[in-house]
């Protein structure tokens, strides 16, 4: 007995030997961040971890030290889930570039789409620094059908992406915008546009893109309910940029909140700043009493005082001085930062309608209000970005804008919040109709290893107006899908580890 009580002394001491206190075997991961603060918004984690990735995933969350085939130390620094920018529309190696420096790792073109869908991202042929995808564009669907126009071929980039890019093409082939998207469809017309959603959803469209406010007069109410009732169908959600009116008049908000109660669709309304202007407060209410009935709709905020589209858009065709409250001199010329007079407007709208206006129009105070509103999202909405010669708005920094200003600097928002707006919340949105996104904006094991890791302390936004060509600070490390896109604040030059999301996958 005696004997046989001292084997199982033994026995026990070796397995307490040569198993861990945590429990787990001895592993070493191919890559370990060390000792970073590590916040995971879904589960309330904030604390120093150790963080050990494997084959594009995070395999193991630690309060120890980990083993890895590289073990960087990011003390000091915090770890976050990457970034998600649910509207951009610059799928192009130089906007990715600038996106990634300012902490995306996955960014979307949700407000205008795509279509056909599977076109979209064809500039990236040396392969994406980031996740990327796209909604089904119903704009292109209705150039489509109305204009006999079809998306430009992919050797003229200028007319292939962007929120105006199908108007861009219309443009081409029946002249001055403002007139291009006023006819009104009608049944036979609706029909196909009805096909051809249900054929970009097929694609793999997330969801349906509604630019609608450049329609001017051109979509009645049973074209607009046609697509409602399609996205019903489908449980696809819609992304709009709904109809302005005068400053602050929620007309364009009651209208699709309307639609969406009696459809049971799903909305997105775009930038709500830009849309809700002086009213922005009954907006927002607005949202949450339809939050409170049912009605499943989600908003965002662009983060800057300005717009910036086109001369030729549709809404400058209309009274856009009484629209936005401002007068020439509130708009730019964004290639020479000119301010306009009433001539040079005229001039410049009838014989250079593709050029870049940028129309300063918004409050700070506006953008302070809605980053504090629970359950609104950051985006970016970066313009198509193909070379550093002209000129766009600054948006390349938007989500360190949010953290360098209204974090740090103003105390707005704690650390958690701020990035739940920038991360989770985007990826609940989208995993019911793209389920990828169900390992995306956490941090956690088995989650994606998309990871933004960033100083605290520096963060901020550096591009300007007249000066839009600069990197975000104070992001040191990015990973996509496990691999470094930005190292040591430098970005990696053959790092092209994005991959296209899709509905479905």
């Amino acid at each position: 007995m005696a004997f046989l009580r001292t084997q199982l002394i033994s026995s026990f001491m070796l397995i307490c030997l040569t198993v861990p206190i945590s429990g787990y075997a001895e592993v070493s991961y191919s890559i370990v961040l060390a000792g970073g603060r590590v916040v995971d918004p879904e589960s309330g984690l904030d604390a120093i971890r150790y963080i050990g990735l494997q084959d594009g995933r995070i395999a193991r969350i630690s309060e120890l030290p980990l083993e890895g085939d590289e073990v960087i130390d990011v003390s000091s620094l915090v770890v976050s889930p990457g970034f998600i920018d649910i509207h951009s529309h610059t799928p192009t190696p130089l906007g990715q570039d600038y996106q990634v420096r300012d902490g995306v790792t996955t960014a979307l073109e949700l407000e205008a789409g795509a279509f056909p869908v599977d076109r979209f991202g064809q500039y990236l042929q040396q392969g994406s620094r980031m996740n990327y995808g796209a909604s089904a564009a119903y704009g292109n669907m209705r150039a489509e059908v109305m204009h006999g126009v079809r998306q430009p071929h992919l050797t003229d980039p200028p007319e292939l992406l962007g929120p105006l890019g199908w108007w861009w093409s219309i443009q081409s082939k029946f002249g001055h915008v403002t007139t291009a998207n006023e006819k009104i469809a009608d049944a036979d017309e609706r029909e196909q546009l009805r096909s051809l959603m249900i054929e970009g959803l097929d694609q793999g469209g997330i969801g349906i893109g509604l630019p609608l406010d450049y329609y001017s007069e051109g979509m009645d109410s049973e074209e607009l309910r046609a697509i409602f009732e399609v996205a019903s169908a489908r449980a696809a959600p819609i992304f709009i940029h709904i109809r302005r009116g005068i400053n602050g008049d929620p007309a364009g908000l009651y209208e699709v909140l309307t639609l969406a109660r009696e459809t049971g669709a799903s909305i997105h309304i775009c930038h709500i700043t830009h849309n809700a202007m002086v009213n922005l407060e009954l907006f927002l209410k607005e949202i949450r009493l339809a939050q409170a009935d049912g009605v499943d709709v989600t908003t965002e905020l662009l983060p800057y005082t300005a717009g910036s589209t086109s001369i030729g858009a549709a809404v400058f065709g209309r009274d856009w001085r009484t629209i936005f409250n401002i007068d020439y001199g509130d708009v730019e010329w964004a290639a020479t930062g000119e301010r306009f007079t009433q001539e040079m407007w005229q001039d410049y709208r009838a014989n250079q309608p593709n050029g870049q206006v940028v129309h300063h129009y918004l409050s700070e105070d506006w953008n302070r209000r809605a980053v504090v509103e629970p359950g609104l999202m950051v985006v970016s909405d970066l313009l198509p970005m193909f070379t550093e010669e002209s000129k766009v708005a600054p948006h390349n920094g938007a989500f360190a804008r949010v953290l360098g200003r209204y974090y740090r600097q103003e105390g707005l928002l704690d650390l958690k919040t701020a990035l739940t707006k920038m991360t989770l919340l985007q990826a609940k949105r989208l995993e019911q109709v793209a389920p990828v996104f169900k390992n995306k904006g956490r941090l956690q094991e088995g989650a994606d290893a998309d990871i933004t890791i960033f100083d605290p302390l520096t963060i901020i936004d550096k591009a300007t107006y007249q000066d839009p060509y600069q990197a975000s600070e104070g992001i040191h490390h990015v990973l996509v899908n496990g691999v470094f896109v930005v190292r040591d604040s430098e970005l990696i030059a053959d790092a092209f580890p994005g991959k296209r999301l899709s509905a479905g996958q």
